[in-house]
């Protein structure tokens, strides 16, 4: 059987990848952990999905008050965080691996010089401050993972390309550490996931079928949603970096039907751009496609705004968002831009970097765009 030169080039580099990582490494010491049981996602069929998603809430009230929400590091996070490499699949492009903590909670970690860092950094402590959902994603100084190869996101895309994951398990060792300096740190959400044996997540003009005679979210939750979807230039939209989850733990048994469903956002790595932290292109993302009939639109930002389509924007939506944004302080946008360390360059060309108080007078006038102006027809 011929094997197609492009393809026998790419098997082949594989190949050498997994060699130079497992030459990296003595013999293991121990037997690699198992990947920690973690909260599934149950699978429905797609009218018990359709059905959760109708009756999902987006938004509640913060527990701590807008005004009073802190987007810095709070002094009980570490500095330092040690784990044991996991072999996993790894999806996207942003260099990413998954780790062991201690606990037996399994987290993920985006490392080098890719822009999802501060994105995701900032992106998630604006949503939780205002009283949207999303994971918890840290930002730490250092993680110590101990059996990573060198390039752990490199070398499990070759793995996996290889099908080589249970020979690759053999030969790592467990005494060898790598150290990744001010990485991201990514815990997931306590929701146990809901979604079907096709379908993952959920996409933007799903939204529509909320329906709040059900249970689900108001209109103006919803519609607050989509707008601070593009107030954050969240193209990346695709469903499967948006999730749907179980918030009732007694809801979570097999043949349970969830109570209390949460549609959140998932992936925001994307965001601040449309280049991913591209101050010049976020400064420039529209709000309204047309401001008279508040329609919003992602149609000018990559894949023409993905499974976000045009849609008008209730008065009732566009003063909630525009309430929350309003209560935060010049210091808390400050704090928002630089302890996700915006003002630090990302990317292979290192010429993107910002000063702070531009994303602030950036972030300012974004927020003048909701809040100024006429009422939103009814």
């Amino acid at each position: 059987m011929k094997v197609p030169l492009a393809k026998l080039a790419v098997i082949l580099g594989s190949a050498a990848v997994i060699a130079a990582a497992i030459m990296t490494q003595a013999a293991r010491s121990e037997a690699p952990p198992a990947p920690p049981a973690r909260k599934a996602t149950r699978n429905v069929s797609p009218e018990e999905r359709l059905d959760a998603l109708a009756r999902a809430q987006v938004w509640r009230s913060p527990a701590v008050p807008v005004a009073q929400a802190r987007f810095t590091a709070p002094a009980s996070q570490p500095t330092e965080i040690a784990c044991k490499f996991l072999i996993t699949e790894l999806g996207g492009t942003a260099q990413k691996f998954d780790c062991l903590l201690e606990n037996g909670e399994q987290i993920r970690v985006k490392y080098g010089r890719t822009p999802e860092i501060p994105s995701e950094v900032a992106a998630t402590r604006l949503l939780h401050a205002l009283g949207f959902a999303a994971d918890e994603v840290m930002l730490v100084e250092r993680v110590r993972c101990y059996g990573c190869p060198a390039e752990p996101f490199v070398t499990m895309k070759a793995v996996d390309l290889a099908e080589a994951d249970r020979f690759y398990k053999k030969f790592v060792n467990y005494d060898h550490y790598k150290d990744f300096e001010w990485v991201s740190v990514e815990q997931k959400h306590g929701g146990r996931a809901i979604g079907t044996d096709e379908v993952k997540g959920w996409a933007f003009f799903e939204l529509d079928s909320g329906d709040a005679a059900k249970g689900g979210a108001p209109r103006a939750h919803v519609d607050a949603l989509r707008l601070l979807a593009v107030f954050l230039a969240h193209w990346d939209n695709k469903s499967e970096n948006q999730r749907l989850v179980c918030l009732s733990e007694k809801d979570r048994t097999d043949g349970g039907t969830c109570r209390a469903p949460f549609a959140m956002l998932q992936d925001i790595g994307g965001a601040f751009g449309p280049r991913k932290v591209d101050l010049e292109g976020w400064s420039k993302a529209p709000i309204w496609a047309d401001r008279a009939k508040c329609i919003t639109s992602m149609a000018s930002l990559p894949y023409e705004g993905a499974t976000f389509k045009p849609v008008a924007i209730t008065e009732a939506g566009r003063r909630h968002l525009a309430a929350l944004l309003g209560q935060l302080s010049d210091q808390q946008i400050h704090d928002l831009f630089a302890g996700a360390r915006f003002e630090h360059a990302t990317g292979l060309l290192k010429n993107n970097a910002s000063p702070v108080p531009a994303w602030v007078a950036a972030f300012k006038a974004r927020v003048s765009a909701i809040s100024d102006g006429p009422s939103c027809p009814q």
